[in-house]
């Protein structure tokens, strides 16, 4: 599978359900479509037939309300039918606004609450290494996410426990809920404060797929150690209208922004063939 169609499929997937719904989580999600793309397009090991195979890598998406590109991953992938991500955030879907292990196919952890599950992921990866399984655990986690204290409890218990299975991706995209990271709580220079803590690190163009490859490949390759990869990002990308707006961090289109869309779904169809 070409990594960079893999990634058009799932920005323009993912922008025809939000704009089925109307509204919903769309900077950060966009914000993630590459790494999604390198990750269930070539590095996991998942089975969309058997979801819960105890030789699959885990797959953890702490921030948890950009469940809309994982789910439309998960649909791309085979996990279920697509015709599902039309009941995104519906009563009783099994799409809800954040990932819920317990009623969505192909979801390892039930996320939304802020920090939980950077501490989740560690708790995964701890418990595979007391049983010597060789399975990977992957968690993406937003910069604004790290204001929470639960995340750096979570990073000193990783070294300490020299967990080399774990892989933390940072979505760095520079914006969180109500505005950008540095006018709200500056959490400074995410190498410098990860290597204080022990992690390996390493710093990469978030929508680079051969980059976010590489870095993956590298972390694999390092023992001893978690790592972790910090993705220079943006929020919103490939809207060009809506990448960095302070707003779009949950949208409810308007006419306009609905223009936005057509327009942009129009471009990405193009670019599948």
């Amino acid at each position: 599978m070409k990594l960079e169609h893999f990634a058009n499929d799932i920005r323009l997937t993912t922008l025809e359900m939000l704009k089925h719904k109307t509204f919903g989580h769309l900077g950060g999600s966009m914000s993630i479509v590459e790494t999604l793309s390198v990750l269930y397009g070539k590095h996991m090991r998942v089975d969309p037939q058997n979801p819960t195979d105890p030789l699959r890598d885990y797959f953890v998406l702490s921030k948890g309300h950009a469940g809309p590109a994982l789910y439309a991953t998960l649909a791309l992938k085979g996990f279920f039918d697509k015709s599902l991500l039309k009941t995104l955030n519906d009563d009783n879907t099994t799409l809800p606004s954040n990932c819920d292990m317990n009623i969505t196919k192909g979801i390892d952890m039930t996320t939304g609450s802020l920090g939980q599950g950077f501490s989740a992921a560690v708790g995964i990866a701890k418990g595979l290494q007391i049983q010597n399984k060789n399975n990977h655990v992957y968690v993406i986690v937003g910069d604004g996410e790290l204001n929470e204290g639960q995340c750096y409890e979570a990073m000193m218990f990783a070294v300490k426990h020299k967990l080399h299975n774990l892989t933390v991706f940072i979505d760095d995209n520079k914006l969180q809920l109500d505005g950008f990271r540095t006018d709200i709580s500056d959490t400074a220079d995410f190498k410098q404060r990860f290597n204080a803590f022990g992690f390996h690190t390493q710093t990469i163009n978030g929508h680079d797929v051969h980059a976010i490859d590489s870095a993956i490949n590298e972390a694999k390759n390092t023992k001893g150690k978690p790592t972790v990869i910090i993705l220079d990002t943006i929020k919103g990308k490939g809207i060009k209208a809506f990448e960095n707006r302070a707003d779009n961090h949950h949208m409810r289109f308007s006419d306009h922004d609905n223009t936005i869309l057509e327009e942009t779904i129009k471009a990405l169809k193009e670019g599948q063939s």
